[in-house]
Parts: C-alpha cells; structure tokens; sequence
C-alpha cells in the first residue's frame, strides 16, 4: 500500500482508473526514413515496475530516508526508478551533469549520499573522479555492469520479484521526497529540499492554472518536470534529444514527435522554444494538436512568442510561468495578454510581466538587502510600485537547503507568529496596481552607480528593439566605491568594423536619450553570451563582468 501522502500515490491511482492507457513513450531505433521507433509502460506496467524496482531496493536495504543519487538519462527506467525510489521513501538527489565536474563534486560532498544509482557513464566519472569515494554503500548500474562494481538494475529487479511483502513505509506530509539542486548559474549550486507536500501543491498548482485534462499528451523537453507527467495523468512523450542542451535540439524531431503524438503540452526552456521557431516560421510548420506551450528558466522575449503563436492555434497560448529550483510555480502569465499592453510596457523599460501570482502563493516585495534577514515583519515591505526583492511563502515552496545554513540564513525568513518560511527569490521587480508581478533582474546583477541603481532587464530591453542587437547584458566593474556600467552587445549576424562604429554610436544616442541609462557611456561587443547549463537560456552574467574587465584593462 502507498501511502495517500506520497507523491507516488498518483501513479497508484490512475493504474488502477485507466491500468491499460500508456503512461510512457521513449525513443528506441531509427527506421529506414530516420524516424525513430517508441517503447513503451501502460499505466499499469509503470505501476507494477516501480513496484517491482521498489520491493528489490528495499531488498537490498535501500529504504525510506536513504540519500540516493540517480544519474540516469530520461528513458522508461528513469520513471521506474524515480517512483520506485519515492514509494520506498527513500531521497532521490537530483544533480544536473553538465554543472561541471567541480560542482558536482561539491554537491555529493554536501550531500553524503549513501546509495548511487547511474549509468555506466555515470559510473566511470564517478570512479575516475573519485567522488565520494569509499563512502556510497549501495552501487546499482543501470545498463550493462561492464567492469564496474556494485549491482545492475536487473538484479534490483530479481530481488524485487522475490519479495512478498507489499507494503511501503508511512509517509507524512513533511516527510522529505528529494533533493534537487540549483544549476549553479548565479552563485554555487544548492540542494533545495522537497517534501511530499511540496510536490503535491505543484501537482494542483499546475493542474489548475493550465486546466490541464484527461488524455493529454506531454512533450517532455526538460527531465524534472517530464515527473508530472503521469501525477497530472498525461502521457509522457521522451523525445529524441541531449537534454543537457536544448539550444541545440533538432526541431524538425520536435516537429514529427508532436505531430505524430498529438502532443497536446510542451514544456521547453527558452533557448529550445527559439530554436523550433525559427525552423517552424522558416518552414511554414503549423502545430493544431497543443492546447497549451509553457516556457520558463529565463524570460522568454516577446518577438519570439508572437513568432512562436504564428504555429498555434488562436486559442492556443505561450505560458511563462515565474519560480525556481526552490519555489515553482510562483506565477504565471499567458501570451494574449504578454503581447498586448505588457510588451510594449517592456520595451519601454518596465520590466517584465511574470503575472499574477498563485492562489496558493503569498508573494511579497521587500527592502533590498543582501544581509540576511532573521524574522519576517511587515516594516520589510515596500510600496506599492517600488522596486524591491521578491520573496514567496506557500505550500509548493521549499523551506530550507541540505546542508547548507549559510545559503538559509541568507535566502529563508521565518515568521516568528506563523513559524511560515519565506523565500527570498534573489530577484527584484515591484508589484503593479493591478497585483501583477513584473520582473526587474536578479538582485545580485544590479549595478550601483554614483548616482542611481541599473537593474538588468529593464535597461537591457531598452536596447534588445534595436534592429540589430540579437540580446544584451548590463554588467557592472568596479570604479572606485561605486561600479560602472557596461553594456555588452550581442548582434544578430556578424557585422563589419565600419557597421559595429555605427551601431555603438547609435545605441549610446539611445542611452544618453533615456533617463534609466544615462549613466551608459561605453559598450562591448561579443559573439556568444556564456549561458546556463540547465536551460541554455539564462545569461552569465558574472562571466561577461570578468571578460568586460579584462576587455578594458
């Protein structure tokens, strides 16, 4: 039996409604036409798997509160493992791979994990790299054991199939579920982490806001949220791809996935959503079968959700729903109203709309500080219209990190009367008349200048409308007590000598005409913004302040 407060308990629910449905397709070979042939779980075998996978993991003493790293690739046993590992209540730890190596060492340092489940590629950077070495207990190899040592999934599975006893451990609501780490991208990455009711609240937050049905279809582009897919009791679709850099995908595969399917739900990173429009409005590619695209892990620019909403239907939208690895989703906002009045409010340097916020979400600004804040009081708010840092309290958002006190005290506040957590989000924005949210930056990019304070994304889209500019990132080097604002241009094709002169010059006549960047007198020109691993669509910014700095020596 699983326990009503596991978030597993989905699965068991829709197995025993709709036991013969598929749950799961993934890609296995390519026919003769390059298409690629699909495996697949029905409900009931993905039931009956995890089951199967849960009963041999407890066999084998891997049980409710044991650390668990899984390195898998998003495949029929990547869903298997994840549900068999929340039934028996043990802690899967999610890590991204392409973190780099110094990262990830840190974050199984931080963890300790006692049990490591992967690939045998994850298995040979593991040993090669001597993580954690002589402290995991339990190694399972998914795939082929090759020369490594420790046990193979079939094993786990033989096992599983021995055991009698059916029951699982009590869940509670508090009870932790898993660790999923931040990508890193703006500061060292942490392990946030969920409990079984943080991740039923996304599961209703998520349903609701969407009015996401029966028998939908999901085009998982991103693994982590691929995991709803059978709680919000959609097939899940594992398409052909590196997960680890959506920006390169093949959207022509996205293309004849979705429309072989039917895909009814797209779930892609910004960079991934750019891609497949520019091929799709090339190519004239319409896409009649989504009800529903949702785009998040960087703002997603205006141009290319019109463009995108050329291949939907009219009633079709593009979401943009607001959060992080810690709290998601905080918000959301829909492209019939982003391309209205709120795209021209951006490009006048407002900010970004990121919506409404949930119902279960309460959403504050606050003073900006990058001192810690000890205990919530209402004397931290600002007013109405007034930038400051975003923080969020609610059932979908996480209360502390693994291991990490320093990154608490900074990010968490605690009500002393309630004893709720807020979340400090890192960002800064203000709330509008209205009760919209709009996005200014991260709070750690602003740049203090002798005589006011830049924030990212509402100088940089002052810019990102000239003709020729592709995207632009403010930066900060340091001038005296202050910093000095640079701006760093990306252009949209390779421009001559002669044409960079005349775009700089045009784009500081912009600056010097505006009164949120006059303070800009100097602009750097690069060909590639270092971007997140994760989503391939945040920018790294602390990279372009060091490069810039370097630049101008």
């Amino acid at each position: 039996m699983i326990s009503e407060y596991n978030i597993a308990s989905h699965l068991t629910r829709i197995a025993k409604e709709k036991p013969y449905d598929i749950a799961i397709y993934a890609p296995d070979k390519k026919d003769s036409k390059g298409r690629y042939s699909y495996l697949h779980y029905t409900y009931k075998e993905l039931e009956y798997e995890s089951n199967v996978i849960a009963k041999g993991l407890r066999a084998h003493n891997i049980s409710k509160g044991t650390r668990t790293i899984l390195m898998v690739t998003p495949s029929l046993e990547f869903f298997a493992l994840t549900f068999a590992l929340f039934k028996t209540g043990a802690i899967p730890v999610l890590i991204d791979p392409g973190m780099g190596l110094k990262n990830l060492k840190q974050c199984l340092k931080e963890t300790a994990p006692d049990a490591f489940i992967g690939s045998p590629k994850a298995h040979l950077a593991r040993t090669l790299l001597g993580w954690e070495r002589g402290k995991i207990e339990h190694l399972i190899i998914v795939g082929k054991k090759s020369v490594f040592s420790g046990i193979t999934l079939d094993n786990i599975r033989a096992a599983g199939k021995k055991e009698k006893t059916g029951f699982f451990p009590n869940i509670k609501p508090g009870d932790t579920a898993a660790i999923l780490f931040t990508s890193g991208s703006t500061g060292s990455p942490k392990g946030a982490v969920y409990t079984h009711s943080n991740f039923m609240a996304q599961v209703e937050a998520l349903k609701k806001t969407y009015n996401i049905g029966h028998d939908e279809i999901d085009l998982c582009t991103f693994p982590l949220f691929a995991l709803f897919a059978p709680a919000l009791n959609m097939v899940a679709i594992i398409p052909k791809m590196d997960f680890t850099r959506p920006a390169k995908v093949n959207p022509f595969h996205m293309f004849d996935t979705i429309e072989h399917f039917g895909v009814t739900n797209l779930f892609g990173s910004p960079a991934l959503i750019k891609r497949i429009t520019q091929a799709g409005i090339e190519g004239g590619v319409k896409l009649p079968t989504l009800k529903r695209v949702i785009s998040a892990g960087a703002p997603v620019p205006a141009e290319t959700i019109e463009a995108f909403s050329n291949m939907l239907t009219e009633d079709t939208q593009v979401y943009t729903p607001y959060g992080a690895t810690e709290a998601l989703p905080v918000s959301s906002i829909g492209s019939h109203e982003i391309l209205g009045e709120m795209s021209k409010a951006t490009k006048e340097g407002k900010g970004i709309c990121i919506g409404r916020p949930m119902d279960s979400i309460n959403a504050s600004i606050i003073k900006i500080t990058d001192e810690p804040v000890e205990c919530w009081s209402n004397e931290l708010l600002v007013e109405e219209g007034e930038i400051g840092e975003i923080t969020v309290e609610g059932p979908q958002v996480t209360k502390a990190y693994y291991n990490r006190e320093d990154a608490n005290r900074l990010n968490k506040i605690i009500d002393l009367k309630t004893r709720k957590i807020h979340h400090r989000m890192g960002d800064v924005g203000y709330r509008d008349k209205n009760g919209r949210i709009w996005f200014c930056g991260r709070k750690t990019h602003r740049i203090k200048t002798a005589t006011s304070t830049l924030f990212t994304i509402q100088v940089e889209a002052l810019f990102n409308i000239h003709k020729d500019v592709s995207r632009t990132a403010l930066v900060g080097i340091p001038d005296k007590k202050v910093q000095k604002p640079i701006l760093i241009v990306e252009t949209k094709k390779k421009l001559k000598a002669s044409q960079l002169l005349q775009l700089r010059k045009e784009l500081l006549e912009l600056a010097k005409n505006n009164q949120l960047t006059k303070a800009i007198d100097t602009i750097l020109f690069h060909n590639d913004f270092p971007v997140d691993i994760r989503h391939n669509a945040k920018i790294s910014r602390e990279k372009l302040g060091v490069w810039a700095a370097k630049k101008l020596l």
